[in-house]
């Protein structure tokens, strides 16, 4: 795969809490330079990105990030305020100890709440790959599956591990064939990343990519 079709599936992200709006604007002319699919930042500065951007390429944000413990109806008021600020995409993290509790049709029920908010905007769910066994995973394909969202997302990057080879193996095997798959945290290198586009990731969630590629066009 050629570099500028790799760059493509990017969501060129910068999620750090101590993030600047100097490194957001820098975010943002890298990924207008280089194309990617989106640039994912936080929430408090979707709106400023939007007007920077000015339609250039797609802003994607993150609710109930990074722990998943909000509640539905604080997720719900998040995802409508990115949007009214001019989010395309929402990312959104699940709560992780209804799944560990086997709560599956509340966790569809909440995704399901937070799709009819996002209504034609991508909404993505994070359900934090490393923290769930692998009969949880498979639950959790069924849960996205059924709650109207487009893409299950391996990792928010600030658990205790990230995407793997592995699991968007699982994900492709048991989602639905409409839910497309991001792979995020811990792609550390081209190679990865075009592998975990091989395996069937859509998108890629990643700080690093741009980086490496602006490494090689030094050498």
């Amino acid at each position: 795969m050629n570099i500028s079709a790799l760059l493509s599936y990017v969501d060129h992200t910068l999620l750090a809490p101590e993030s600047t709006w100097n490194d957001i604007r820098e975010l943002c002319d890298d990924a207008i330079k280089y194309k990617t699919a989106t640039v994912c930042i936080p929430p408090y500065f979707v709106s400023d990105v939007v007007n920077y951007i000015d339609g250039r390429l797609p802003v994607c944000t993150v609710i109930g990030f990074p722990n998943g413990y909000s509640t539905s109806k604080v997720k719900c008021f998040e995802a409508q305020d990115a949007i009214e600020n001019g989010a395309s995409e929402v990312d959104m993290v699940v709560n992780i100890g209804l799944i560990k509790d086997k709560q599956y049709n509340s966790v569809l029920d909440e995704i399901t709440s937070v799709k009819k908010v996002c209504g034609n905007k991508i909404l993505k769910v994070i359900i934090e790959t490393c923290l769930l066994t692998l009969d949880e995973k498979i639950h959790m394909c069924r849960v996205v599956s059924d709650s109207g969202a487009d893409y299950i997302k391996t990792s928010t990057g600030f658990s205790n591990g990230g995407a793997t080879f592995e699991d968007i193996s699982i994900l492709k095997k048991y989602c639905a064939p409409h839910v497309k798959i991001k792979a995020a945290g811990g792609i550390s290198s081209i190679d990865d990343a075009e592998k975990f586009i091989e395996l069937g990731a859509s998108r890629l969630g990643t700080s690093r990519i741009i980086k490496l590629v602006k490494a090689l066009a030094n050498i």
